[in-house]
């Protein structure tokens, strides 16, 4: 295999979580009698530009299928942080109803609706099915297609360039990162703005968060990394932001190559802390999946633990990261009861791989659990405090990212 950005042979495996199935393909009843897909799940790491990737087995078109079950308006927290970006763009920009937003992936429209309510017109780019139709419902303007090249050099064409291009965790889904940044150059008016927001890689390794893996996750992205790419599609980065979300992530802020703006001084304090860290050298990476292995042996031995002696376990979250560990773990619902989701979409389904039951947040309340398990460990604190009568009751809330850990 070669790297997908600069070709190079790929010769270092970074992570290897056996085979899996596509994170987000939830099983309906009839599924389960049926023949399961599974893709070899490796990360490799490039020792030329230093982008860490996976095995490239799945089409894009079975990771994101029509019903594609991941909403963004299911988490509060995600919705508020969606608002107060909107509102610091509109600022920082001069954004008024003579600009044009554009964002790719905008999903069920949990962020354009605030670019609607602010009379800012805007377009949301969504191969989803599902997902596209929820954002239609609030009066946002959709384009059901998969964002490159040449959807970007359309939208010019159509004198439909952008004055703000944003792009949150959708950078490290896509196959072909080259194509895709060329259509963000496209897609870019003379003095526009991108901004994309993605999991960082040093937060990544530093915090043993290797349940981010996953098949729809093509590329794990360091500021050293996505520098090269853009600078290779004509593109700047001169800002950046080190965000919570996700566990670290980064908002960077990019321009035409050519545009007048001064980068900030934190472009070259992250990218120096980058190299510090160690992120430009194999051994940080040849060392990281001895530690994967610890966080996986560490739950099955709790979980393990808390069948031997008659305690009840149930989990919280069908999420992505969610399916990456339990099924590297090999858990299944004899450890595992099921697992409550927020999203209706979700509820009544099961988690690919180890067809664990997803059931309404109610259902906690019916069981009583000692512990319940959060699996999408980024928003731990916002689920304990949606379940606090079931604190108050004596249950539990546990994590297992970075490590076993029992909230307090």
């Amino acid at each position: 295999m070669n790297c997908r950005h600069c070709s190079e042979p790929l010769q270092y495996t970074f992570l290897d979580l056996g085979f899996a199935p596509p994170s987000n393909a939830y099983l309906n009843q009839a599924d389960l009698s049926k023949p399961e897909k599974y893709y070899p799940l490796k990360v490799k790491i490039c020792t030329h530009c230093w982008l860490a990737q996976t095995e490239d087995y799945a089409e894009a078109d079975e990771l994101f299928s029509p019903d594609y079950a991941y909403f963004s308006s299911t988490s509060s927290g995600w919705l508020a942080h969606a608002a107060s970006f909107v509102e610091a763009m509109i600022l920082r920009l001069q954004l008024s109803a003579r600009s044009h937003v554009v964002e790719v992936a905008s999903n069920d429209g949990y962020l354009l609706k605030n670019f609607v309510a602010a009379g800012i017109p805007c377009l949301g780019i969504e191969p989803t099915a599902s997902t596209a139709a929820a954002a239609e419902k609030l009066g946002i303007p959709v384009l059901r297609e998969f964002f490159g090249e040449t959807l970007g050099k359309h939208l010019a064409a159509a004198q439909r360039q952008a004055d703000l291009i944003i792009g949150n965790n959708v950078f490290a889904h896509v196959p072909d990162i080259n194509d895709f940044s060329r259509g963000l150059k496209a897609a870019l008016k003379p003095c526009g703005t991108i901004t994309l927001e993605f999991p960082h890689l040093m937060r990544m390794i530093e915090q043993t968060q290797f349940d981010t893996v996953y098949h729809e996750h093509f590329s794990y992205l360091s500021l050293y990394t996505v520098n090269i790419i853009f600078k290779a599609a004509g593109l700047r980065v001169w800002d950046v932001e080190q965000l919570i979300t996700h566990g670290g992530s980064l908002r960077i802020y990019g321009c035409h190559a050519e545009d007048s703006r001064i980068s900030t001084p934190a472009v070259a304090a992250l990218l120096a802390e980058e190299n510090q860290r160690g992120l430009q050298k194999l051994s940080i990476y040849q060392s990281f999946q001895a530690r994967a292995d610890k966080v996986k042996d560490d739950l099955l031995s709790f979980l393990i633990e808390q069948k031997r002696s008659g305690k009840k376990v149930a989990a919280y979250g069908a999420a992505a990261k969610g399916n990456t560990l339990l099924n590297y773990a090999g858990v299944k619902p004899d450890l595992l009861p099921f697992v409550c989701d927020a999203a209706s979409a979700k509820q009544g389904k099961y988690m690919p791989g180890s067809h664990i039951p997803i059931l309404p947040p109610d259902s906690l309340a019916t069981y009583a659990p000692d512990f319940v398990l959060i699996l999408p460990w980024n928003i731990a604190g916002e689920v304990k405090q949606q379940n606090e009568v079931l604190e108050k009751q004596g249950t539990q809330f546990v994590t297992a990212v970075p490590s076993m850990a029992i909230l307090k």
